[in-house]
């Protein structure tokens, strides 16, 4: 598979970049082919598919985006653990039919549906059907807890899917349950293999103090991570300043996104302008994107 170096970011810069959304691969509501049906309309001029522990979207999604003339990058997120936190990983311009990621992503498979399984059992002892709330989401291609907090939210248990997750499934609420997601190290050892750039996600989103999100940015550093999210939707100016002063601070360059999962989602639109903070890198300048 021919590949080439991502180029010419300052031809992209007055269109829209996404490095990050979803598709109903994972927890996303739209096909791969219906995600790059959108970005199309919304003049996205580059495209990574970063599903949740999967790549299975990717092939449609290159073809889709071949058709439409929007420049793809393959990708994955990742979840993995970090002191007893799930973090998440975004590994760009991977090779999506590499052995060591797939099977990555198989061992990842395993742990959701236990996880779910449990979350199930817990909702049951709750006086909630935990059991038939979860099996559905258990038939996804990629089960994961945004189809159970659905699930809560069509059975009538929750009013929407944020309330789900703030009623039931959230830390410390009834239907709370972790995971034994691999370690930073291994997640970021399957990207690498992959031939991939590893970003780290939202870093906003972790509830760490200032100094512990510098030690987990170090870490990531120092494992071969390259990029962090600095440009995402829904970041307040703040948190943009510090993603900003952290990237900066520990040399990586700068990823934008959307972390797109539905269309509904106004606070989630598709494709952001490619402005990037001063002295940042553009993470497109160390991806390679297949021709």
């Amino acid at each position: 598979m021919q590949t080439v170096r991502a180029t010419g970011w300052h031809c992209l810069a007055e269109t829209r970049i996404d490095l990050h959304t979803h598709s109903d691969c994972s927890d996303g509501l739209l096909s791969p082919d219906g995600l790059v049906a959108l970005a199309q309309t919304r003049a996205v001029g580059m495209l990574a598919l970063t599903d949740h522990d999967t790549v299975a979207g990717c092939a449609a999604a290159r073809r889709a985006c071949q058709k439409a003339g929007v420049r793809f990058v393959a990708g994955i997120e990742l979840s993995c653990g970090w002191r007893g936190l799930e973090i998440h990983v975004l590994g760009l311009a991977v090779d999506d039919a590499h052995p060591e990621l797939l099977q990555h992503c198989a061992a990842q498979l395993a742990r959701r549906r236990e996880r779910l399984t449990g979350i199930g059992e817990r909702l049951n002892r709750a006086g909630l059907p935990g059991s038939s709330l979860v099996q559905a989401a258990l038939a996804a291609p990629v089960p994961t807890r945004t189809h159970v907090a659905r699930a809560l939210h069509d059975a009538g248990w929750a009013p929407d899917v944020p309330s789900a997750f703030e009623r039931w499934l959230a830390r410390g609420r009834p239907g709370h349950q972790g995971a034994q997601w691999p370690g930073l190290d291994v997640t970021l050892g399957s990207i690498s293999a992959a031939g991939g750039v590893a970003v780290l996600a939202h870093p906003h989103r972790y509830p760490l103090k200032t100094t512990h999100l510098d030690e987990l940015v170090a870490q990531f550093k120092a494992g071969g991570g390259a990029g962090l999210e600095v440009s995402l939707s829904g970041m307040s100016p703040a948190a943009a300043d510090r993603a900003a002063t952290l990237a900066r601070r520990h040399g990586l360059a700068g990823s934008i996104g959307s972390d797109f999962h539905e269309p509904d989602l106004s606070w989630r639109p598709l494709g952001r302008f490619a402005k990037l903070p001063d002295r940042i890198e553009p993470i497109t300048a160390l991806l390679r994107q297949v021709a």
